[in-house]
């Protein structure tokens, strides 16, 4: 009877220390780069019970001008050279985000996130005028569940299938030297929302060391059906992947590069004259791109906050080819707050 127990004592001894060892070689989230650069989404799961509360700023700015891969002057979208009357000379865009992520079993990841943006667009008439619009709003609401595939050997894989509700608008209006002095339907990167009702999916692998990680996530926007204003934005098609070294129980570094391409616009707003500006024209829409950052995560290991993130990166593009004659993307800035109970 006595060695009967022992046994079943060992038995569950040793059962505790693998499991113990289990949870040693599993990747953990409980690191500063337990978390990807601040800019990427959907990157980390929680386990059951875990709620995480998150705020992103991120300001993008896009300034002179491409045609295909080359940068040209504004004069190249103008009357002799183009047909256009008038040209975006500059956008700046700041966006907040606040989302949220539950666990209510250790597979299954929820998360919501709701975002309000506003943006300024100048121009450049052919006729050396300049003016300026404006548009702010809440965005579309996004909703999604994360899977677990696996987390073992310090590597995880885990997938997101999301929905895009268009809670955003797609008829902001505002002065133009045309309308003067009423209000004129904005082109479509001043619009707020879609208009349509999106599927996100991505699939997500992680890996750890003792000072370094790595990520990879693809991720795609697919549009569904179109808006109200019979056009539908292009799909999304990104790869992002990333490195990260931990410098301290606190802080890591991370290097983040990522290609990706976003299809035309399908179909036109009647209410838009595609040979006033450049941004009404759908021929001038979707690219293809490379995009590099640089960042850091701080993390509050212990004491009262433990569990607060804080993340920075700054990224810039290596290379864009755009469909027609558009704006350049130059540098976005990110900063947010993650914190988990």
């Amino acid at each position: 009877m006595k060695t009967y127990i022992y046994a079943i004592i060992l038995m569950v001894t040793q059962f505790i220390s693998a499991q113990e060892g289990d949870k040693e070689n599993k990747w953990s989230g409980s690191r500063p780069d337990g978390h990807a650069p601040i800019s990427v989404m959907g990157d980390h799961t929680h386990g059951k019970g875990e709620f995480m509360f998150s705020y992103r700023y991120m300001y993008m700015n896009m300034e002179d001008l491409n045609r295909g891969s080359e940068n040209v002057d504004f004069s190249n979208a103008l009357p002799p050279n183009d047909i256009y009357m008038v040209t975006p000379t500059n956008m700046p865009m700041n966006m907040h985000m606040l989302g949220i992520m539950y666990a209510p079993n250790n597979k299954i990841t929820l998360m919501a996130m709701v975002n309000y943006s506003s943006q300024e667009m100048d121009h450049l008439t052919a006729m050396g005028g300049a003016f300026k619009t404006e548009s702010s709003g809440f965005g579309d609401t996004k909703i999604g569940a994360l899977y677990k595939f696996f987390n073992k050997n310090k590597q995880q894989l885990h997938g997101q299938i999301g929905l895009s509700i268009p809670t955003g608008s797609i008829d902001k209006k505002d002065v133009t030297p045309a309308s003067t002095p009423n209000e004129t339907i904005l082109p479509y990167p001043m619009q707020i929302g879609s208009g349509t009702w999106d599927t996100e999916i991505a699939l997500t692998y992680l890996k750890q060391w003792n000072i370094l990680s790595f990520g990879t996530q693809a991720r795609t926007t697919l549009r569904i059906g179109e808006n109200d204003n019979e056009y539908r934005l292009g799909n999304k098609y990104s790869l992002n992947n990333w490195i990260a070294v931990t410098a301290a129980d606190w802080l890591s570094f991370s290097g983040r590069l990522e290609l990706g391409a976003t299809d035309k616009i399908s179909g036109t707003n009647p209410d838009l004259n595609p040979m006033m500006v450049i941004t009404a024209d759908t021929a001038n829409s979707g690219m293809t791109y490379t995009n590099a950052g640089l960042g850091f995560n701080l993390y509050a290991f212990k004491g009262s906050i433990k569990n607060l993130r804080l993340g920075f990166e700054a990224s810039i593009p290596l290379f864009q080819n755009m469909n027609g004659i558009q704006l350049r993307n130059k540098e976005t800035i990110t900063l947010g707050l993650q914190y988990a109970l």
